[in-house]
């Protein structure tokens, strides 16, 4: 199933494939733009509108690369064909999920098809529904808002993520909680997964801001798209940065921990040689040799047992104040 939308003046209006393709023989058409459930569906749905064969085969083509990476071809007579990965932050399960969006534009055409539950395709058309400002003109302007989309998209996971790393460190660095590491392991993951997704889309963003033939006919246009190159680079800064404090918290529970155990080794090994003396002292007086003075002694049952409490308390003295215990 798909939805069909009109652009004309600056409106979007719902449409259908009928009479879509009535308005694509017109003089002058419209820009109608095509949103499908699946990707696989996009190449009837460009036979409905009247597409040429040859640009069947562009189509084609960007179904082949939506389970790669992200991928951009230029079309002749300024079509365009991009494959991107979209992501979206669960907080519930501090997971980021991410998906695809096909892009196909070719005359006064755009086929779009997303996979995944990031909404990319949501954000665009409430952007076209509210008429934002945007670059573009034409099927173009859906591709420009498509692209905000996707970068707006990518900053929501990263402000996520950023909140998600935040309460992680007050997770390490407060006293009496739980083993963090598992946390801190699995935010690196998703840091990772998201700059997955983000590094291939700075890639194609590029790719199109170093298009010639668009900066001459469009410098507004190139501005815009070197403004949200740089959005990118600085998303993927601040996830690197989330991802080095994370490593940063990793090496500094690790601290703690070899902290905790060398305390723990000092207070065993303090009681250890307090309960030395008095198993050293029973030992000696245990062994019943006939030439032992001290037994013999009217005082020396408590005269031993007053010296291995005294050793005691005076090596249980010297711990004390070294620190150990």
């Amino acid at each position: 199933m798909e939805n069909v939308w009109v652009l004309r003046s600056g409106k979007c209006s719902p449409s259908s494939i009928a009479e879509a393709t009535v308005l694509l023989t017109e003089r002058r058409p419209p820009v109608v733009w095509v949103a499908a459930d699946d990707p696989a569906e996009l190449p009837g749905v460009a036979r409905s509108l009247g597409i040429e064969p040859r640009h069947l085969v562009v189509v084609g083509a960007g179904l082949a690369h939506r389970t790669a990476r992200a991928h951009l071809d230029h079309l002749e007579g300024g079509g365009v064909a991009l494959t991107v990965p979209t992501v979206r932050f669960a907080q519930d399960a501090l997971d980021v999920r991410t998906g695809r969006v096909t892009c196909v534009v070719v005359g006064s055409v755009i086929l779009t098809a997303e996979e995944g539950d990031a909404g990319v395709l949501d954000l665009v058309h409430d952007e076209l529904d509210a008429r934002t400002p945007l670059p573009e003109r034409g099927p173009r302007k859906v591709l420009a808002a498509l692209l905000g989309a996707l970068v707006r998209a990518v900053s929501d996971v990263e402000a996520a993520l950023g909140e998600a790393v935040a309460d992680a460190e007050r997770l390490v660095f407060s006293p009496g909680t739980d083993d963090p590491v598992g946390r801190v392991y699995h935010l690196k993951r998703e840091v990772a997964q998201a700059r997955r997704a983000l590094v291939p889309l700075g890639s194609e963003l590029l790719e199109v801001v170093d298009d010639e033939q668009d900066v001459r006919q469009d410098a507004d246009a190139a501005r815009w798209l070197r403004r949200l190159q740089s959005s990118v680079e600085r998303v993927d800064r601040r996830l690197t940065a989330h991802d080095q404090l994370l490593a940063d918290m990793l090496s500094v529970h690790l601290s703690q921990v070899s902290v905790r155990q060398n305390e723990d080794m000092r207070k065993i090994s303090s009681w250890a040689a307090i309960a030395a003396v008095p198993t050293l002292l029973a030992g000696v007086y245990g062994m019943n040799f006939r030439h032992m003075p001290e037994l013999g002694w009217q005082y020396g049952y408590p005269l031993a047992l007053a010296g291995m409490v005294a050793v005691c308390v005076g090596l249980y003295a010297v711990f004390k104040r070294s620190g150990w215990l």
